[in-house]
């Protein structure tokens, strides 16, 4: 999901209000600071080797989280002038495509060079996806449209599904399904070959968040009011209901590799490991602050497994932060 800087920070306060008499949550095993200043947004590759965070004044910085060091740092423009707000991972890690309000530009992780950019016409960039070894693009706008593209053939295919904003799009691995949800109260999962409807997610409120599961066997949609589902893709049938217990957003979700498990994260600090089958909490941790916050906040923008017992999360904090499974 992608909100505009102020936007942001006002939904970090209200999130914290709502947040701030839950229980307190268990630490983090290890933290890796990834940025002096607060971040705007960040993405982490399935194998959670790499992650890239885009910040006030630095740009969008890669590191490799096995050796916790830097190794490119990129930028639409001057790094003081960084609006760069979604970012995304090919699920190997082997592209990074990021985009602020009207450009978009794909990297290849191999050695930090710039593979292309590009511009969306007469709307802004709310969100977007890259296809494994960079081959196809998803870009989701605030006109309802989403772009798909074949960087080999330049074949663009526009679905137009969707009557309002895009909040949030993603994509599976070989690039030929997208998954998107909008204001107007819908997440569509569809065939990019053909631009058709394949699955229709109905929600009771604007769809603000949408994840798949690599492995083709989930989607998740997420509400604007308590509201997060994780479906099917076998049936289009809904699995189960996640028992919400406040009105938050949700800005990032991962599925577990072994399928029993979605963790997310929102504007609250809240990290959360629900069970799949149920849609029932099984743990929930509070990330990191941003330093000398008033009152303490942080977004989580990034979430993702390390293994069957660990998970990382990164947040506005600039932090990343790795969090122990109880079994």
């Amino acid at each position: 999901m992608t909100l505009t800087h102020s936007g942001k920070y006002l939904t970090i306060f209200l999130a914290f209000c709502l947040f701030a008499c839950s229980e307190v949550q268990p630490n983090s095993v290890r933290q890796v600071l990834h940025s002096e200043t607060p971040s705007y947004g960040a993405a982490i590759n399935d194998q959670s080797t790499l992650v890239a965070v885009s910040a006030l004044d630095e740009g969008v910085t890669v590191w490799d989280l096995q050796k916790d060091t830097a190794l490119y740092s990129l930028g639409h423009k001057e790094k003081t002038d960084n609006q760069i707000l979604s970012l995304s991972f090919s699920p190997s890690g082997s592209h990074l495509l990021t985009g602020d309000s009207k450009d978009f530009a794909l990297w290849h992780m191999a050695d930090g060079r710039n593979l292309g950019f590009w511009s969306v016409q007469d709307a802004t960039i709310r969100d977007l996806a890259v296809s494994d070894y960079g081959r196809h693009l998803l870009i989701g706008q605030s006109d309802g449209k989403v772009q798909h593209i074949t960087l080999s053939s330049g074949r663009r295919i526009e679905f137009l599904g969707h009557s309002e904003n895009v909040n949030s799009v993603d994509m599976s691995a070989n690039g030929r399904f997208a998954l998107t949800g909008a204001n107007d109260h819908f997440a569509y999962l569809w065939d990019t070959e053909t631009a058709q409807i394949i699955y229709s997610f109905p929600h009771p409120n604007r769809v603000t968040k949408v994840a798949l599961d690599q492995q083709g066997r989930y989607a998740f949609s997420a509400g604007s009011e308590l509201q997060g589902f994780i479906w099917d893709l076998k049936t289009g049938k809904q699995i189960s209901q996640l028992e919400l217990s406040r009105a938050q957003i949700i800005t990032a979700a991962r599925f577990s590799p072994n399928g029993k498990w979605l963790v997310t994260g929102s504007p609250s600090r809240a990290l959360i490991l629900w069970d799949v089958a149920t849609g029932k909490k099984i743990q929930q941790w509070q990330v990191r602050a941003i330093l000398n916050s008033r009152p303490a906040s942080a977004v989580i923008h990034a979430v993702a497994f390390l293994n069957d017992n660990q998970i990382i999360s990164e947040s506005s904090s600039g932090v990343a932060e790795v969090w122990e499974i109880k079994q």
